[in-house]
């Protein structure tokens, strides 16, 4: 069962759920974002699961329509939300863009009656780490060697709702 979104006017951008025709721009942020993108293919599987929501975060621009800044993947399955990727384009970090959308994120899983949100995080990412933590997440574990390119263990965090 899939949810609407409304425009998240609360922090002053758009929030609204990907489309396919946003392939191109979200593999482009991905790309810009990432040394390791996701795929086409697995973000296409994402829009066609009945669990996963993908989350575009867009600033209005007048000539030559909204200008896509950020996203989030997350699944909710029974009571739980797990966040899957969280990406800000370079040039807009440290704007809110991340904040604005977990938020959403998080509401969203609150709306559905969920007790809890997980995810994993680079144990070098010192902002997100930051950012997760201002939402009340707290370390429960390592994943060692979970970002296989790197070799770069993920911290995993739990929020209770």
């Amino acid at each position: 069962m899939r949810e609407e979104s409304a425009p998240g006017a609360r922090h002053g951008y758009i929030i609204r759920q990907m489309m396919v025709e946003d392939l191109p721009a979200v593999m482009a942020l991905e790309q810009a974002a990432f040394k390791n993108p996701w795929s086409q293919d697995l973000l296409k599987r994402e829009l066609q699961h009945e669990w996963s929501t993908i989350l575009l975060v867009e600033e209005p621009r007048e000539e030559e329509g909204p200008e896509l800044l950020g996203l989030a993947i997350f699944w909710i399955v029974h009571d739980e939300v797990h966040v899957l990727n969280v990406a800000t384009a370079p040039r807009h970090r440290r704007r809110g863009v991340a904040r604005a959308v977990m938020d959403e994120v998080l509401e969203r899983g609150r709306a559905r009656r969920c007790t809890l949100a997980t995810l994993e995080v680079r144990k070098s990412n010192e902002a997100a780490l930051q950012l997760y933590r201002a939402f009340g997440f707290r370390p429960v574990g390592i994943r060692p060697n979970y970002y296989v390119d790197e070799g770069e263990d993920a911290v995993v965090m739990v929020l209770d709702f």
